[in-house]
């Protein structure tokens, strides 16, 4: 029987790639069978490939390390997934569980946790980087259920906070213009605005948020 586990890396920066491959390549028993810089090809090259571990940036080009994860759930992929990334929030961190993913590991522990999250996962159980644990533990609940009306929420349009809700569930532009019956271009625009309103920068900011307070949506 094969031993060895095929490993897709996907970032979006280089180096971070060219790191992984060198503590990856130092074990004997793992082969990286292809590496992608954004959720696209990292999509298409884990459904081609179908690797045993896909290490997946959170925050990539085109789609996200969320966006592709949800897409292989939906598609009953094999492919264990570990997320790699910045990100510490609560809300992050469970939103990552509920995409399936067996591994959270983060940047600054990488070095130290990769080949532990790789072994772990493909043996199916789970790993999270050792400060993750720890912050989460300290932190408890309160990113999932705040007490607490953020800034802004009170000026969304009903249409708006559904669009947030839908996020949450993380539904696709595509797949909430099919709910709302509108055009994919329209929720884009609904998405700006909401962005405006509530003072964020980005679809990685709105993720976050819809993630943090759908509670209160």
């Amino acid at each position: 029987m094969n031993s060895e586990i095929r490993i897709v890396i996907a970032d979006d920066h280089p180096i971070v790639r060219q790191g992984l491959r060198q503590i990856i390549e130092i074990e004997p028993q793992m082969k990286i069978v292809g590496e992608a810089g954004d959720g696209n090809a990292a999509l298409a090259m884990i459904e081609e490939l179908q690797p045993d571990v896909a290490i997946l940036d959170v925050d990539m080009p085109h789609q996200d390390g969320f966006e592709v994860a949800r897409r292989l759930l939906a598609a009953r992929s094999a492919t264990k997934i570990i997320f790699l990334t910045i990100h510490r929030e609560a809300a992050m961190f469970h939103a990552a569980l509920e995409l399936g993913a067996r591994g959270y590991v983060l940047k600054d522990s990488a070095i130290d946790d990769i080949v532990a999250a790789i072994n772990e996962t493909n043996a199916g159980g789970n790993f999270t980087s050792l400060p993750m644990s720890s912050y989460i533990l300290k932190r408890g609940s309160s990113n999932q259920f705040p007490d607490s009306q953020p800034p802004g929420l009170e000026q969304l349009t009903p249409t708006e906070r559904r669009i947030l809700k839908l996020l949450a569930e993380y539904k696709t532009n595509k797949e909430i213009a099919g709910e709302l019956s509108v055009s994919p271009r329209t929720v884009e625009t609904h998405r700006a605005r909401i962005c405006q309103k509530l003072n964020l920068s980005g679809s990685h900011a709105l993720m976050k948020f819809a993630l943090q307070f759908k509670s209160l949506l």
